[in-house]
């Protein structure tokens, strides 16, 4: 699969591209607001050719899918933009701005004939799939799940401080958080939250809030951009528990662990450096080239997109909130 990449971002230069060109499959073009700025790191990636526009990357580039790493508030539309060109999208999380733009863009792309997923790299990492078979296979009942992923923001002027841009800490770095909880607990029912905004930015700098199940299970998940860097999820379950740490970032030449105990035995697995990066995009273009759906699909996208929309409402009211019903 041949892909272009829309936007200069980090997340593309430093983490996508790169693991793209592990892969099989190939970037041919990147495309800028800034000609001069594409030209630069295509040269520094070794990629085939550069625009100063994405539009006319879509129309003349050489390519089959798209990688969007623009935004937050910029996702649903140039996602629908790659999509009357014909091309399969691979957009970075959060897929849109709330749920309802996220259905509408599966329904628009849907339409189009083309594929869709939301880069969500954690979930296709060894221990993301081993850590929700230990708690399915071999873990009593989940009674609560602890999540959180923080990190500390130094730029002022950093797009994800912009409320015109859909920032803030739950866009940013919580959707994981709620990712992990969903991962071990499904839906939840209801979300209730509190947030701080310690810039004056206009968006939640840090956010902890609750996700509650009519069973009595329940997920706290927090984010933030103050304070160290810090992320991690925790099962606790009516025989033993488990936890990850360092779950949704490790570096591509980092091995990790995970840490289970049942019933009083306690036991460490570690796993080898792993690029989680290609192993998304190959997810993908295995999925796209099979002509199936790809495995972050929209149930998943829209189940966590309800849940951050729950937790954002509950914040601004002061009042818990239900999580809104499925499709």
């Amino acid at each position: 699969m041949r892909f272009g990449v829309i936007s200069t971002a980090k997340i593309a230069r430093e983490d996508v591209i790169p693991g793209i060109q592990k892969s099989d499959h190939t970037v041919t073009a990147i495309s800028s607001r800034s000609r001069d700025r594409a030209s630069e790191v295509a040269d520094a990636l070794d990629i085939d050719s550069a625009f100063g526009d994405y539009e006319t990357m879509f129309a003349e580039a050489d390519i089959d899918a798209v990688y969007n790493p623009l935004p937050n508030a910029l996702h649903a539309e140039w996602s629908q933009r790659a999509a009357d060109h014909d091309l399969d999208v691979l957009c970075e999380k959060p897929l849109a701005v709330d749920a309802a733009e996220a259905a509408d863009l599966y329904d628009y792309c849907a339409d189009q004939g083309v594929a869709l997923m939301e880069a969500f790299m954690y979930q296709f990492h060894p221990r993301t799939r081993r850590a929700r078979e230990i708690v399915e296979n071999e873990l009593g009942e989940i009674h609560t799940v602890q999540a959180s992923f923080k990190f500390p923001l130094a730029d002022p002027d950093d797009i994800r401080l912009d409320p015109e841009l859909a920032g803030g800490s739950l866009m940013d770095v919580g959707c994981y958080a709620v990712s992990a909880a969903r991962g071990f607990l499904g839906e939840p029912d209801r979300a209730f939250a509190h947030i701080r905004d310690s810039r004056d930015s206009g968006v939640d700098t840090n956010l902890s809030g609750v996700l509650s199940y009519d069973d009595g299970r329940v997920a706290s998940v927090s984010c933030g951009f103050d304070g160290p860097d810090r992320d991690y999820y925790r099962v606790e379950t009516d025989d033993g528990w488990l936890e990850a740490p360092n779950c949704f970032g490790p570096e591509h030449d980092q091995s990790v662990s995970l840490t289970y105990s049942v019933d009083g035995r306690e036991v460490t697995e570690t796993f080898d450096p792993v690029d989680h990066y290609q192993l998304q995009i190959e997810a993908f273009a295995d999925a796209v080239e099979s002509g199936k759906t790809p495995p972050i699909d929209r149930t998943e996208t829209l189940g966590n997109m309800r849940a951050m929309d729950a937790l954002a409402r509950s914040a601004d009211t002061g009042e818990p909130v239900g999580i809104a019903s499925r499709e």
